[in-house]
């Protein structure tokens, strides 16, 4: 039984879901999500440690994702994502629950250094 950290990686764009990967890949369990609804099924479903969530997604944005995640379960610690470096929206992701936010293009190390902080 693979007994590494499970991440939840939620970005409609492929390619943040790649490179979220290489990043993250040798030292922890991966799952995707491509949307918040998605997201939400598989918190349903699955327990995990941490859950990187893109802000700016169709049909349900990263807050609104957030709250329902919430609803679900308060343990995954979230990390937003976030292309757009909004004080505002990382203040209000922060009052949702959310323990820290990456914006867009993220450094690799910045990456592990967030999520090893909350594991």
């Amino acid at each position: 039984m693979d007994e590494r950290k499970q991440i939840l990686i939620c970005d409609d764009e492929e390619g943040i879901r790649e490179s979220l990967n290489l990043i993250l890949e040798n030292k922890y369990s991966l799952s995707f999500a491509t949307n918040g609804d998605e997201a939400i099924e598989k918190a349903k479903n699955k327990k995990y440690d941490v859950i990187l969530l893109d802000i700016k997604m169709p049909s349900k944005n990263g807050l609104e994702t957030l709250e329902e995640l919430r609803k679900i379960s308060p343990s995954p610690k979230v990390i937003i994502i976030t292309g757009y470096q909004s004080v505002e929206t990382a203040s209000k992701a922060i009052k949702l629950g959310a323990m820290d936010y990456i914006t867009k293009p993220f450094a690799v190390n910045e990456v592990h250094e967030k999520v090893e902080k909350l594991l």
